[in-house]
């Protein structure tokens, strides 16, 4: 089996490149000629649309892969989100001295 099979022209490549061929016509070229040019045309035609296939299918793919990779990402982040608020120590160990310091007045104004 082939890698590449080829495919028959559909009639409106063949009519589209056979006006093409008739537009540029010479006025001594034969028949034969004309025709000859008209094929060149349709395979020219046939390889600009399988062009533009390609790069169409390319782009569907690199959207996929992209659009995976940002779902995954999301369903990624939602899972690493760890919030750590770390305190300093200084506002604590104040608040502390200032209610010991604060009972131990009360303690000597009692007695």
């Amino acid at each position: 089996m082939t890698k590449h099979s080829y495919q028959k022209p559909s009639q409106q490549t063949q009519e589209e490149a056979l006006k093409i061929a008739r537009g540029i016509q010479r006025p001594a070229q034969t028949k034969e000629q004309t025709k000859l040019i008209a094929q060149g045309i349709q395979k020219g035609i046939d390889l600009y649309k399988k062009q533009q296939k390609e790069k169409a299918r390319d782009l569907n793919r690199k959207l996929k892969k992209i659009s995976s990779q940002k779902a995954q990402s999301i369903e990624s982040d939602d899972h690493e989100i760890h919030i750590v608020y770390r305190q300093h120590w200084l506002p604590w160990s104040l608040l502390f001295l200032t209610w010991l310091g604060a009972g131990i007045y009360f303690l000597v104004q009692i007695q």
